[in-house]
């Protein structure tokens, strides 16, 4: 009985890992494509000869100096790689902790068979 309730345990928490490990991954996405938008918007600015471009500040443009630009949106991708990386760390870990909740409900679930007599009838 024990056994039984422990096995049901490890089938909840590998569900509720499983399902962190989706919103990770989704947010993880979010990041990723965030991060190529600023890569595009910053290597236009490096090719562009003006000194000053036009920054989206709510319903408003705004201009700025190009420098200026591309400095904001070289500290934006870098706090978005950084919490890309925090979540690639946290992904690697749920993904370790789903293969070890595995292997033990498997493990349970073999032992639950090894202890049943084997009762094969003929007929």
């Amino acid at each position: 009985m024990a056994d039984e309730q422990s096995k049901q345990q490890a089938i909840a928490d590998f569900s509720r890992n499983r399902d962190q490990l989706i919103s990770i991954s989704s947010q993880k996405q979010q990041y990723l494509m965030q991060s190529a938008t600023l890569k595009m918007s910053l290597d236009e600015l490096e090719k562009t000869s003006e000194k000053k471009v036009f920054k989206a500040v709510g319903n408003i443009l705004v201009s700025v100096t190009t420098d200026d630009a591309k400095k904001e949106l070289a500290d934006q991708k870098e706090t978005v790689d950084l919490r890309i990386k925090t979540l690639q760390k946290q992904e690697d870990a749920t993904i370790q902790k789903l293969n070890k909740l595995k292997s033990d409900i498997e493990g349970q679930g073999q032992s639950d068979e090894t202890q049943k007599p084997a009762s094969k009838s003929k007929k």
